[in-house]
């Protein structure tokens, strides 16, 4: 495989991480670009000798680093969510933030993480953990389900509900998801694509979204396909079968650009 190739076959997958990142598909894509247009500009920024993937997130993150708060290509008005990032930026350090997503999206090791953050692996452990710290404490909402397996949504009920957070109902149809999301509107919405009665996922999520805004992350076997660079394009993906701490990190993402998110102390007050 030559190093194109090889790049290429690694672009789905740092489209991902963008997107997670900078809170926008735009945003996201937008830092993709530039860090092929460094690549094309430099070709011997990756040296034989370099592993092709931690060469590319770590440019990534220094195409990123340059103008972090400056999205190449981004419209003068920004969307709900980049406003909810940046009205919870303090939340959560930005470097943990990093090393987080490095960890439990891609699946990077601390050894690999410090390659690409320029750390040693024991910082680069310590910034896994401080995130995880930080994000526990971070957001409560309500969740809608949207799955037909039963032990899946038992294990994704389990899961969100040992992160704070409340679920609402698990819904097997389009039918029953649509009810679910007029009878209590949820803060965040974990969505299978196909459903027991062989409805939709996508569209249930398609007809919640035109009555309100909520962060969708959708839960699939098969992420290649939403990964097209087509618009729309989901944001958040998650691949079956899912890891706890991949799931973790994405739902934080989530809830972390999502404008009208609180922190738990802040639902607390409000009770």
């Amino acid at each position: 495989m030559s190093a194109s190739q090889e790049i290429s076959s690694h672009i789905p997958c740092l489209r991902r991480f963008a997107r997670a990142l900078v809170g926008s598909q735009k945003g996201g894509d937008a830092y993709v670009l530039a860090t092929l247009e460094a690549i094309v500009a430099n070709p011997l920024v990756f040296s034989a000798k370099t592993d092709v993937r931690i060469a590319l997130y770590g440019l990534f993150l220094k195409v990123w680093n340059a103008s972090p708060g400056d999205e190449p290509g981004e419209d003068a008005g920004s969307s709900g969510d980049e406003r909810g990032a940046r009205k919870n930026l303090d939340a959560i350090s930005l470097r943990p933030r990093i090393a987080f997503l490095l960890n439990a999206l891609e699946g990077f090791p601390p050894a690999y993480i410090a390659q690409i953050m320029d750390l040693t692996p024991d910082d680069a452990m310590r910034l896994v953990d401080a995130a995880g710290r930080e994000i526990a404490d971070q957001i409560c909402t309500d969740v809608l389900i949207i799955e037909d397996e039963p032990f899946i949504a038992l294990d994704l009920q389990t899961l969100v509900e040992e992160l704070g957070h409340r679920v609402t109902n698990i819904a097997r149809t389009h039918r029953e998801a649509s009810a679910a999301a007029r009878d209590v509107h949820p803060g965040l919405i974990l969505a299978d694509i196909q459903l027991a009665d062989g409805s939709s996922g996508l569209e249930a999520v398609n007809e919640i979204l035109g009555d309100f805004e909520v962060p969708v992350i959708f839960v699939t076997a098969y992420p290649e396909r939403f990964l097209t660079g087509q618009q729309p394009e989901p944001a958040f993906l998650i691949s079956k079968p899912f890891t706890v701490d991949s799931l973790k990190a994405v739902i934080s993402q989530a809830l972390f650009f999502d404008r009208r998110s609180r922190r738990k102390s802040e639902a607390a007050l409000a009770t």
